[in-house]
């Protein structure tokens, strides 16, 4: 008897701690290039984590009213600030694999609004596209989709944005990593497709000097 205790002691013991890793992970706060924890509702800038070919910040058609989400090809060139809202209003930390929207932060009243969200591409090349006009708040299928993720990069390369709302609406079967994909005429759109690579990138908190339009 005191055998049988002892090993389902073990057992239980030892599932214990091999669930302490997915807890931590899934708790894991998001950090900008300073170390220091996203905050919703505070202005970063997306940048991806390599420099010259690798292209620059993230931005829109339209930096005045934004349309399509895009990256610069130049690493000059400062990105459009954007926030981030997560889908549980308990913690303002934004942490990995987090359902949330991301907002282009902008002074101008626009008629349509600054929130991301995928659409349908006519290119057959991305099956995807992300770009504004999207809901804030209202987890739910007919908000699907506006929500993001932000998952760690591959080894410890930064971080990777991710279109995957299975909490959010479970019936919608679609999760992607964003990439970018270059159209000669609209320039390098963040895009959903299995023939990209993820972007890979950096969170840069937007200091007391800089300006959103």
């Amino acid at each position: 008897m005191k055998s049988t205790l002892l090993a389902w002691f073990t057992f239980l013991l030892f599932a214990f701690v091999l669930s302490v890793p997915s807890i931590e992970a899934s708790t894991e706060p998001v950090l900008d290039i300073q170390g220091e924890e996203l905050k919703a509702g505070t202005e970063y800038i997306i940048s991806s984590i390599f420099w010259g070919a690798g292209g620059g910040d993230v931005s829109a058609t339209n930096k005045t009213c934004p349309d399509d989400v895009i990256q610069y090809s130049l690493d000059l060139l400062q990105g459009l600030p954007v926030t981030f809202s997560p889908a549980s209003s308990e913690d303002d930390v934004i942490r990995v694999s987090t359902d949330l929207n991301i907002k282009f932060s902008i002074k101008k009243a626009c008629d349509h609004s600054s929130v991301w969200k995928i659409q349908k591409s006519s290119n057959s090349e991305v099956q995807r596209l992300v770009t504004t006009g999207g809901e804030e708040g209202n987890p739910g299928c007919d908000t699907f989709t506006n929500w993001f993720k932000i998952e760690k990069g591959a080894g410890i390369l930064g971080y990777k944005l991710v279109y995957c709302p299975e909490d959010i609406c479970p019936s919608v079967g679609l999760c992607r990593d964003v990439g970018i994909y270059f159209e000669s005429n609209r320039g390098r759109i963040l895009s959903l497709s299995d023939k990209l690579s993820p972007f890979l990138v950096l969170f840069k908190k937007v200091g007391p000097l800089s300006s959103s339009i």
